[in-house]
């Protein structure tokens, strides 16, 4: 018999997994990683202030428009672009970013499942899925320690001066994608531990007791 089994710790859990996911794939598309000093340009007697900024996979250059800067994909030809204009860090923090969301994409489908299904090949669902988020926290601790080793490539010190170097942006300042990052990482870690309360509370005696009883819709504080 198939049991739908939901409770406020494993609600949380699947919650806080699919919170951080989405928080990490706005942080891997913002191009809002590194801003440079504000710059002036001028649309028919109109002035403009703009902030260039690039992050892991974008960037953002000067408006060809009065409403809004142009932001583009750094890489047109994905990993095979060229170093020059995309980074190996950089290369190399898309491909740990990435691998980290899909692990993390994934945790959240057996998540949702989890409600149905408390184990895979006699494996705890909780277990797996928690194994598999401390691993793309990993991930994503690598990918973003990568970016700011680039920082002293030719394309950052354009950017924020010849004084950039890895770790140091010079006149650039991080930006709002950098921090969001950060705390998706963090979030992503929090989701790992939260799978085994996850697990217990979907184990409890209290859901036993309903199973005996019959029910096949169980929801517990």
């Amino acid at each position: 018999m198939l049991y739908l089994i939901v409770t406020i710790r494993s609600l949380l859990w699947v919650l806080l997994s699919l919170f951080s996911t989405l928080l990490m794939l706005s942080a891997f598309l913002s191009p809002s990683w590194l801003l440079a000093a504000p710059e002036t340009v001028y649309f028919e007697n109109e002035t403009v202030i703009y902030r260039p900024s690039v992050g892991v996979y974008a960037k953002c250059s000067k408006p060809i428009r009065s409403e809004y800067p142009i932001c583009t994909l750094l890489a047109s030809r994905g990993l095979a672009t060229d170093s020059f204009v995309y980074p190996i860090p950089w290369k190399a923090a898309t491909v740990f970013l990435a691998l980290g969301l899909a692990i993390m994409s994934l945790t959240v489908c057996t998540g949702l499942l989890s409600c149905c299904f408390q184990s895979i090949f006699k494996k705890s669902i909780f277990n797996i899925s928690g194994a598999g988020q401390a691993i793309a926290g990993i991930f994503y601790i690598i990918g973003v320690m990568l970016h700011p080793m680039a920082w002293g490539s030719e394309r950052v010190q354009k950017l924020c001066g010849r004084e950039a170097s890895a770790f140091y942006p010079a006149d650039c300042s991080l930006g709002v994608g950098f921090w969001i990052a950060i705390s998706a990482t963090v979030l992503t870690f929090v989701a790992s531990c939260l799978s085994l309360p996850a697990e217990k509370s979907t184990s409890s005696d209290k859901v036993q007791d309903k199973i005996y009883e019959g029910q096949t819709l169980i929801c517990l504080t």
